[in-house]
């Protein structure tokens, strides 16, 4: 798959959606407290880390983001799509949030004390995953939390629509637990922790910790 087109795809797809993918999850973190959990956890890994710089990549409309600055994390955010940042600055005039891919991530090395990308990577074809891990651990400092959020499943399909019935262009991947752990290992990445939400529904999440090896 061209890389070049499918970013493209996903940056525009995102771009049409921006307005009702924002409305629709303003408030859903209040509806998820086995994430909200996570999401604390986290932010305790990232004080015992020491502080620092945490980026929340894949960020969208940076309710997430915001959600761990009143944690006590000094959390930015990072999305492909320009108008998903427009809609985080907006709502969320005193953060920090910046355009970009997590493909090709411009922080620097060792730069940020903790990581998190929660349901982003589903957009990520698996030829490219190792590319994207690889960033990761270049800017993670050692030791470093990495929370990771995806769908669980095998197999990808293509979502032409979505978000208040907009046309979308872009392909969701579901991949096994064990899958994403074993990709981190081989990055230099230690698993340390993995969860399943929703077990029993149609597609279930997994949300997965883990820590920049040294």
């Amino acid at each position: 798959m061209n890389a070049d087109r499918w970013l493209a795809d996903t940056r525009t797809s995102y771009d049409t959606v921006a307005v009702s993918y924002a409305d629709q999850l303003r408030e859903v973190l209040a509806g998820k407290p086995y994430l909200r959990a996570a999401l604390t956890l986290f932010a305790d890994l990232v004080h015992a880390a020491g502080r620092g710089p945490v980026a929340d990549v894949g960020c969208g409309p940076g309710h997430v983001t915001a959600h761990l600055h009143g944690l006590g994390v000094d959390a930015f955010g990072i999305d492909l799509s320009p108008v998903m940042i427009d809609i985080a600055r907006r709502d969320h005039p005193g953060l920090r949030f910046e355009v970009g891919s997590m493909t090709d991530l411009h922080l620097a090395d060792a730069s940020l004390v903790g990581l998190l990308a929660l349901w982003s990577l589903i957009h990520i074809p698996d030829e490219a995953v190792p590319t994207v891990f690889g960033h990761f651990r270049r800017v993670l400092r050692p030791g470093g939390p990495l929370l990771l959020g995806f769908h669980v499943g095998d197999g990808s399909r293509l979502k032409t629509q979505g978000y208040g019935g907009h046309p979308m262009n872009v392909h969701v991947h579901r991949r096994q637990p064990d899958q994403v752990a074993a990709w981190l290992r081989h990055a230099g990445f230690t698993v340390e922790a993995q969860m399943l939400i929703d077990p029993d529904e149609s597609v279930p999440g997994a949300v997965l910790f883990a820590r920049r090896q040294s």
